[in-house]
């Protein structure tokens, strides 16, 4: 029996409670970005990587899309049916792994905020592999946005201080352990309490990526052109050039 890893648990039950995060709530003012980087182009299908309760592709679908969302996790996804279902909205939401789509070459844009996904995984060869299958999903002439952890931000930061400045009572508790220099993982332990009002204490480990190794993995998969810029909540911008006081990046594809 496989035993789940810490996103398949953190997100077991968690999709009324994931909604009221600080870290969601700059919905609108990403999807104006996402927007302009579409040239407001309503005939592109969009691909929601790791769309966790929907809250992107419900909006860009208020504003005329045609969007797929999909996330690992079931409550989520059935959080974002119910949402859509309230907007009258008809958006195709499923649960999937990014590592292994049944997509090839039916989207024009992929979008992966908020850490959809990657840079989630226990090893770089998955989170690589998340990569490959939103890369093959995508058409020949096509653009991918997601953000990521930024790996400049720890070097000079405390992940702590960060999480402890950002948190509200209500959402989860994050306290990292260790960072580690060699592989850029953060180990930490969280804790939250879920939507039935349980509480958990589970350890996690996420991937922090420096630009050179983005603007490589994206190479890699025939990307041609690549921005990476700082990500400030609810406010992308391509004029806020990436430093190390960006907690993340907001990384532009095309190809």
């Amino acid at each position: 029996m496989n035993t789940k890893q810490w996103y398949e648990k953190l997100f077991e039950n968690y999709g009324q409670k994931y909604d009221k995060e600080c870290f969601t709530q700059g919905t609108i003012g990403e999807c104006d970005f996402i927007e302009t980087e579409l040239s407001f182009n309503k005939a592109l299908k969009i691909l929601d990587v790791g769309c966790g309760t929907g809250r992107h592709a419900i909006e860009l679908a208020k504003r005329g899309y045609n969007v797929t969302g999909f996330d690992l996790s079931k409550a989520q996804i059935e959080k974002a049916r119910e949402k859509a279902q309230v907007e009258n909205l008809n958006i195709d939401f499923r649960v999937l792994d990014a590592r292994n789509l049944p997509f090839e070459k039916e989207f024009d844009v992929a979008i992966m905020l908020c850490e959809g996904a990657f840079p989630l995984m226990e090893t770089d060869e998955m989170n690589y592999e998340i990569l490959k299958n939103v890369s093959r999903a995508l058409k020949a002439k096509a653009k991918f946005i997601f953000t990521t952890l930024n790996g400049l931000f720890p070097i000079r930061h405390s992940i702590n201080d960060f999480h402890a400045a950002d948190q509200n009572t209500e959402g989860a508790q994050y306290i990292s352990e260790t960072f580690d220099l060699m592989t850029f993982r953060d180990y930490n332990i969280t804790t939250f309490t879920d939507d039935d009002g349980k509480e958990h204490s589970i350890e996690c480990n996420e991937r922090y990526y420096i630009p050179s190794e983005i603007t490589w993995l994206l190479k890699s998969l025939k990307f041609s052109k690549i921005d990476i810029l700082g990500a400030k909540l609810g406010a992308f911008s391509r004029s806020d050039k990436l430093n190390t006081e960006d907690y993340e990046m907001l990384v532009i594809g095309e190809r």
